[in-house]
């Protein structure tokens, strides 16, 4: 594989996992805390957050294709690549906890972008309506806060993992 085509798809790789990892942290560091405490005054404000997950929704989902893509890529370039479920060296199984780390990832995205946020669209709909249950809709957000905490955890242990594959 030449130079160039590995470099690019390093590149997107790394756009990729900012765009998804990135994300993830600064929902939960930053916009979180400061909605919250907008949304605890002003219900309408639950529209806010519907729109920000719909659109980083979409980006993860981007994000996913062409981390897939170019990490094939790059593991089919690695030297010490020695093909399909073969854990023969300590970078394939440095590599296969990575893509476990990335399993547990895609579960809980798939959990929130199927269930929770349809279920939280809807309470936010009944709420700005004033026809909602506050209980419902604060259980829907603690389950999107845990969910997306967890998917925070498994980004930085996918980080470690390719930070100590890389080191091999």
């Amino acid at each position: 594989m030449s130079q160039s085509l590995l470099a690019l798809s390093y590149f997107f790789h790394l756009i990729a996992t900012v765009v998804w990892i990135g994300g993830l942290v600064t929902m939960v560091i930053l916009v979180w805390p400061e909605t919250r405490r907008l949304l605890d005054a002003n219900p309408a404000l639950h529209g806010l957050l519907t729109r920000i997950r719909k659109r980083f929704f979409s980006l993860t989902n981007f994000s996913l294709a062409v981390l897939i893509v170019t990490g094939l890529v790059q593991m089919t370039a690695d030297p010490n690549y020695d093909g399909v479920l073969q854990f023969d060296n300590e970078w394939s199984k440095v590599i296969l906890l990575k893509h476990i780390a990335i399993f547990g990832m895609l579960i809980c995205g798939i959990a929130l972008q199927f269930w929770v946020a349809p279920a939280l669209e809807r309470a936010s709909m009944l709420a700005e309506r004033s026809k909602g249950d506050p209980a419902e809709w604060e259980k829907l957000r603690r389950n999107e806060v845990r969910l997306t905490w967890v998917n925070v955890i498994l980004g930085m242990l996918v980080l470690g993992f390719t930070a100590w594959a890389t080191a091999i």
